[in-house]
């Protein structure tokens, strides 16, 4: 595989190896390393949590977010400001997927707010509208 088949992305944790495995002195090629297995979000997911992270933004009340793809879990932080601790984490845990569910929604003190099967419905505990109640 040549660098220019390499996407730049894999460029970063790539090692010098040889092409037969033998290593020897000069002549190293650059091979990408082998990703290991990553629990990522899905687009549908990734759109419903974005969908909600762009209104949130529009109200003023969220201003930042990063995406942690982990072995074990995809994390998706919210953040006040760039520089604070984020104000919530939506994770996907796959290995909840059956008991409790794969979703859950975390506070900063680390709280669980919300857990579920649905990520809809976990959702809902960070998009919570005022309502008008008539008397």
């Amino acid at each position: 595989m040549d660098i220019g088949e390499i996407e730049p992305s894999q460029l970063r944790g790539a090692h010098r190896v040889e092409r037969d495995g033998v290593p020897r002195r000069g002549g190293e090629f650059l091979r990408a390393p082998v990703p290991a297995s990553k629990v990522t979000f899905t687009r549908r997911e990734l759109d419903r949590i974005l969908s909600l992270y762009g209104r949130k933004v529009a109200a003023g009340e969220w201003r930042d977010y990063a995406i942690d793809f982990l072995k074990d879990r995809a994390v998706f932080s919210v953040f006040r400001h760039a520089s604070e601790m984020p104000l919530y984490r939506i994770e996907k845990d796959p290995r909840l997927e059956r008991r409790q569910g794969a979703y859950s929604v975390i506070s900063a003190t680390g709280h669980i707010l919300r857990r579920g099967h649905e990520l809809d419905r976990v959702l809902g505990a960070l998009d919570r509208s005022l309502r008008l109640v008539a008397s």
